[in-house]
């Protein structure tokens, strides 16, 4: 991830570590923000997102080298969002007294804090961010433990079943037989096992309501089922697009997304 400080050319100003913090309640919003002015006064918080789609769009934009995410969020749950960073930023939940998932942040060591927030119990995830953030670059995420964290926070609600029109006609696709959606004009391009359809749900609205376990955004019009991915190619001029089992489309991997797949 960097250092803690980074020097910007021809100058000795340090830049400093930029942050993202997210919550739906504002008041908890505020007495985080205040307790970093005080325990990492040089951080920059470049955004406050007021649930996890936002956050995610937040993300995208910034690219902070920090998060504070709220464990319940409306629209992505904070370790969705998680998931969806995919390992690319440092990230330190934020979550309730009571609340169920503690234990399962405890067993995978997770950084948290928990509201309302100790200055003390804050200083100590700021610390341990800011040393990872002094060492060469890693992979930080956790993806199996995120998907076992998720479980703890995961809303009863995805979709198992789309309402797509194919000319004209509507018909039903099984969310498990999709194997990537894309934008396209004013819709959604549904792609599946027995051909494609169009649904009108815009790709930001439908993020939200996917698994992220099971659907990747891989680029801003293109979000693919993982299970249908057979390989990661890194093209010459540094570009990346994915391969599909039994298919001959290759779907873009933007930038922002590369960190999923490390490995290639």
């Amino acid at each position: 991830m960097g250092q803690t400080s980074t020097l910007q050319r021809g100058s000795s100003t340090p830049v400093p570590t930029t942050a993202l913090i997210a919550d739906d309640e504002e008041a908890p919003r505020a007495e985080l923000l205040n307790a970093l002015h005080t325990v990492w006064p040089e951080l920059d918080v470049v955004d406050e997102s007021v649930n996890g789609v936002d956050a995610w769009d937040a993300y995208l934009q910034h690219e902070p080298q920090v998060c504070f995410l709220d464990v319940r969020m409306p629209g992505l749950t904070g370790v969705e969002v998680a998931q969806r960073i995919g390992g690319r930023s440092h990230v330190i939940f934020v979550t309730a007294h009571g609340d169920h998932a503690l234990a399962a942040f405890d067993a995978g060591a997770v950084d948290y804090v928990v509201k309302p927030i100790s200055a003390e119990r804050l200083e100590q995830a700021v610390q341990r961010v800011k040393a990872r953030l002094a060492e060469p670059a890693t992979e930080v995420g956790e993806f199996d433990l995120l998907d076992r964290l998720a479980g703890q926070v995961r809303r009863p609600d995805y979709l198992d079943i789309i309402e797509a029109g194919v000319g004209g006609e509507m018909t039903l696709v099984r969310i498990d037989d999709v194997v990537f959606f894309e934008s396209e004009a004013r819709y959604t391009r549904v792609v599946h096992d027995e051909g494609d359809a169009l649904i009108r749900t815009p790709l930001k609205e439908l993020l939200s309501q996917l698994d992220p376990a099971v659907f990747w955004q891989i680029h801003r019009s293109v979000i693919v089922n993982r299970r249908h991915i057979a390989a990661a190619e890194r093209l010459a001029d540094g570009n990346m697009v994915v391969t599909l089992h039994g298919r001959t489309e290759k779907l873009p991997v933007s930038r922002h997304f590369q960190g999923l797949f490390k490995a290639q």
